[in-house]
């Protein structure tokens, strides 16, 4: 039998976790949710370290035999698990997880049972992330060590592997969804998964429904004095006519992207008084390229070798060490290069290329870090510092493929310890293409992100001291966001930007 001690101690763990994650400023209400929950005799979500999915019983059924499996976390039934103080792990009250035929030896079926006592049915939820019969000694295990929905759990030795690693989550945060709520923009998507935004950008629309802030700020040669652009109306488009009008007889410049989110992630152009920069380094012209969202007039971020923005968000809710995030932006294929590099995401707070690891963003471009690739680009790649990764080695990854439509969506995803995805798709039509789900990068598990934020250039770029950025890109829209979405959550973000129509 598992001491009752030695079970509290992995959940006393994951409170600890919790708290320090606030401390931080990640996703506080939710992690305090955990923290709190996080004990013997509470329902909890088993998350698989590697897959990002939970253990669950098959569509919540109650059957004698049903073999557990990986799924999609959800607000099920069958994903509810509850430590006794006796070392089982129960559902509905009365099933208890099982080793079948109290097996002992390796590829023995995990499944439920009706409780009966018996130590096939007891666990040790151990401090290291294994889950262990103390029957068998053998660990909870991802068959194969797969991550798809409808994966086997079943007994095997312990190795280390990611695909023996669980952790523990609440249910109740709200289940993600295959549609866009009506009315909704991508932020109200994530935040209906369960993994809200903590920074949230754009030129061209709101990225909430009842967002009616300022979208971004231009100033103009004229007199340098600058203006504010909003949205038409409260969750909408921007107010184009309002730059026009400003811009006049004159050229502007982007000096920052106001954050959406209410966090204050601001994007300051690097060489600004808010972020000082290399003397290379200057804010991108505000009228380069104009186009429609839904029929309105809005411009574009076009970023010119020499243009960046960047934050310190690490205090403001950006994901940092190993925390797991997601994030998406809205590019072109039309307006790319091979320099270094045109990035989106977690970056560090040091502007230097400090460790593997240390950044976590989505690159766009042509750029072949490692050699090897097939065609010509433009790549959705993954900037994780030390190398852009087309998938999970240097090795060029055969699933990749170029995006040149003139609006693409790219997404990445990364659980900081075992797993991440990179999709990508046209942001006019279709679905995401999945380009890689799967392992970190050897030596990249587990990420030690910083939290600043960067748009349009390389995490080692532009200090004062420092070089300009190299590369060519375009930006409409991105966010970023605490946890790790869903493939339904961000196939309902590509649904609601292909909704919003971009031409």
């Amino acid at each position: 039998m598992v001491h009752p001690n030695k079970g509290r101690s992995r959940w006393a763990a994951a409170a600890t976790m919790a708290l320090a994650l606030a401390s931080a400023g990640v996703a506080v209400a939710v992690q305090a949710e955990v923290a709190q929950a996080a004990t013997v005799g509470t329902p909890t979500r088993i998350v698989g370290g590697q897959s990002g999915r939970c253990l669950e019983v098959p569509n919540s059924g109650t059957s004698n035999g049903l073999q557990t499996q990986l799924w999609d976390c959800n607000n099920a039934a069958g994903q509810a698990w509850t430590l006794t103080t006796s070392g089982q792990l129960t559902v509905y009250g009365n099933k208890c997880l099982d080793a079948s035929g109290r097996g002992t030896t390796n590829g023995t079926q995990v499944i439920i049972w009706d409780c009966n006592g018996q130590n096939n049915q007891q666990w040790n939820v151990n401090a290291n992330g294994t889950i262990t019969g103390v029957q068998s000694g053998l660990c909870l295990d991802a068959n194969a060590a797969a991550t798809a929905n409808g994966t086997k759990v079943l007994l095997w030795a312990c190795h280390g592997g990611a695909n023996q690693q669980w952790t523990q989550s609440v249910p109740g945060s709200p289940s993600p969804t295959s549609t866009p709520p009506a009315g909704g923009g991508p932020c109200d998507i994530y935040g209906a998964g369960g993994t809200p935004c903590v920074a949230a950008h754009s030129t061209t629309r709101a990225l909430y429904q009842s967002y009616s802030g300022n979208l971004y700020q231009v100033r103009r040669s004229s007199d340098s004095t600058t203006r504010n652009i909003g949205v038409l109306s409260t969750g909408g488009v921007a107010n184009a006519a309002a730059q026009d009008s400003f811009c006049a007889n004159t050229t502007c410049v982007i000096t920052v992207l106001f954050d959406q989110s209410g966090r204050g992630n601001d994007l300051w152009y690097q060489g600004s008084s808010v972020v000082p920069g290399s003397p290379q380094s200057r804010p991108a012209t505000a009228t380069t390229e104009s186009l429609t969202v839904g029929g309105s007039k809005a411009y574009s971020l076009y970023i010119n070798p020499g243009n960046s923005y960047w934050r310190d968000g690490h205090l403001t809710g950006v994901p940092t060490g190993s925390a797991p995030e997601g994030m998406y932006m809205v590019t072109s294929g039309t307006h790319v290069n091979s320099g270094c590099c045109f990035d989106y995401g977690n970056s560090e707070t040091t502007r230097k290329a400090d460790a593997a690891g240390a950044m976590d963003a989505i690159y766009f471009g042509t750029s072949c870090w490692f050699g090897g690739c097939s065609g010509s680009g433009p790549w959705v790649q993954a900037d994780l510092e030390w190398g852009l990764f087309p998938g999970g080695s240097s090795t060029w990854n055969p699933n990749q493929r170029a995006f040149t439509s003139k609006f693409v969506t790219a997404t990445l995803k990364n659980n900081g310890v075992s797993r991440f995805a990179i999709k990508g798709s046209n942001a006019q039509s279709g679905s995401l293409y999945t380009l890689w789900d799967g392992v970190l990068p050897s030596g990249y598990s587990p990420m030690k992100k910083q939290g600043a934020i960067v748009l349009g250039s390389g995490g080692d770029c532009c200090k004062p001291d420092g070089g300009a950025n190299a590369s060519a890109g375009t930006f409409y829209e991105g966010a970023m966001v605490a946890g790790y979405p869903s493939d339904a959550t961000e196939s309902a973000v590509q649904a609601n930007i292909v909704a919003a129509g971009y031409r």
